[in-house]
């Protein structure tokens, strides 16, 4: 077969870097929907608890080379083509023989903010290159935030080297998407609720005021003598807070008292006329 390659060759030494790592690593039980998944030790759960929502899907992607035409069939955390405990299979379409290429009990899992590796170890061995190792597929999984799952695609094996060998499958989903926190702040939120309860006061209390009270005109509006007043009441109390002086005021003139500026009863003298 033809030597691996990625489809775009400045992911090579990201592709290259992230195999690397993960060849690196070595079962604890995952939890949420991908129990049945059992991961190496150093791999995180939470990663795999992203594509939650593929679990026990299956996928499949065909292939030619030469004479020779595959199935291969993926499924996360299930028995792929009814083998069991098969991540992957391949089935050669001329003989239909299945060949596991991966263990989804024997899974590494690595995450980054925009795909998930996830690597099915302890498939059967090869015949007669990669110095028959046992088999291992990696299924990188990128975020594509228009598709919930996208085609499996299958690239050529890297059947040229000495060890290390495996099967490489990309799949887009939304899953493996970071998840988006609201963009609402706190602020934000008590303004909409405060908003929406006022709306409800006033249309709740209008409808109340004309259908049940049978209020026309202003008086439709609920609470309206209260809020008449409001105003009214508002600017007395401001006025006695922020008052800083006595609301009589002193006559111009400092020598005449108020008491003395005050009209004196008119005096009448109609006694004094000669009757």
């Amino acid at each position: 077969m033809k030597l691996f390659s990625l489809p775009t060759p400045s992911y090579s030494l990201v592709w290259t870097f992230v195999i690397q790592l993960a060849l690196s690593r070595s079962s604890v039980l995952a939890g949420n929907g991908t129990k049945a998944c059992k991961l190496s030790s150093e791999s995180s759960s939470k990663v795999l608890d992203r594509l939650e929502q593929l679990a026990n899907k299956t996928f499949t992607a065909d292939i030619t080379d030469g004479e020779d035409s595959y199935t291969y069939v993926f499924q996360l955390c299930g028995d792929a083509g009814g083998v069991p405990e098969a991540g992957v299979i391949q089935v050669n379409k001329k003989t239909n023989k299945m060949t596991s290429i991966g263990l989804y009990t024997k899974t590494q899992v690595i995450g980054g903010n925009q795909w998930v590796l996830l690597i099915y170890n302890d498939g059967e061995e090869y015949d007669n290159h990669c110095g028959q190792e046992k088999r291992r597929a990696m299924i990188m999984i990128s975020c594509n935030k228009n598709a919930d799952v996208g085609e499996l695609k299958v690239f050529p094996e890297d059947r040229e080297r000495g060890n290390n060998c495996y099967y490489f499958f990309e799949l887009d989903s939304s899953a493996a998407c970071p998840v988006e926190s609201s963009q609402l702040s706190a602020g934000s939120i008590l303004l909409i609720i405060a908003f929406c309860l006022v709306a409800v006061y006033l249309i709740g209390g209008f409808l109340y005021q004309r259908l049940i009270v049978g209020a026309k005109g202003m008086e439709q509006f609920p609470n309206y003598a209260f809020w008449v007043e409001v105003g009214n009441l508002t600017a007395d109390g401001c006025d006695f807070v922020c008052r800083s002086r006595n609301r009589e005021e002193s006559p111009a003139y400092r020598g005449v008292t108020t008491d003395a500026v005050e009209e004196e009863p008119e005096e009448r003298d109609d006694h004094l006329l000669p009757m």
